[in-house]
C-alpha cells in the first residue's frame, strides 16, 4: 500500500479550520452519547475504520456500553436505543446517504417532537462534521491505532 499524504501536516489550516467544527460542537447542548453515537454510526456506513476505532473507544470512556456498540447497526431491532436516539441515529443515516434521499420529512417531523430547532442544526451539524472526517481518514488511508 503507497504512503498517502497527510493533511494535517502539508495543510494545517484545513485541519484548523475541522478543529474549529469541533470546539463549536463541544459548545453544543448534545449529549457526549449523542455525539458518539452518531460519529460511530457514520462511520460505520462510510466503512472509516480509524473513526470506528476512535469513536468506539471514546464512546467507552464516556459511559457507553458494549452491547450498545455491538448492536449499533441494529439499532433499530435492538431495544436498547431511546426514542430520541433513535431520531438522531435516523437522521444520521439519512443524512450520511444523502444520495438516496437526503432527511425525508417524517425523519425531520419527528425530530421536532424532541428537539427545538437550535438541536436540530447542531445534530446536522454534528453529521455533517463527522462525515467530512470520514472522508479525510479514507481517502488518506489513516490507520486505526493498534
Amino acid at each position: 500500500m503507497e504512503k498517502r499524504i497527510d493533511i494535517n501536516e502539508i495543510q494545517p489550516q484545513a485541519y484548523k479550520a475541522m478543529y474549529a467544527l469541533e470546539g463549536y460542537l463541544a459548545t453544543t447542548e448534545l449529549s457526549k452519547t449523542h455525539k458518539e453515537l452518531i460519529k460511530i454510526r457514520a462511520s460505520q456506513i462510510n466503512g472509516c475504520a480509524f473513526c470506528i476505532d476512535m469513536h468506539t473507544k471514546d464512546a467507552l470512556k464516556h459511559g457507553e456500553t458494549t452491547q450498545r456498540i455491538f448492536l449499533l447497526n441494529a439499532w433499530r431491532e435492538a431495544d436498547l436505543f431511546t426514542e430520541e436516539e433513535k431520531v438522531i441515529l435516523a437522521m444520521t443515516e439519512e443524512i450520511t446517504l444523502i444520495h438516496n434521499h437526503g432527511l425525508s420529512a417524517e425523519t425531520y417531523k419527528k425530530a421536532t417532537e424532541f428537539f427545538n430547532e437550535n438541536n436540530i442544526a447542531q445534530i446536522i451539524m454534528a453529521i455533517v462534521t463527522i462525515n467530512a472526517w470520514n472522508r479525510i481518514a479514507i481517502s488518506t488511508e489513516m490507520k486505526p491505532a493498534k
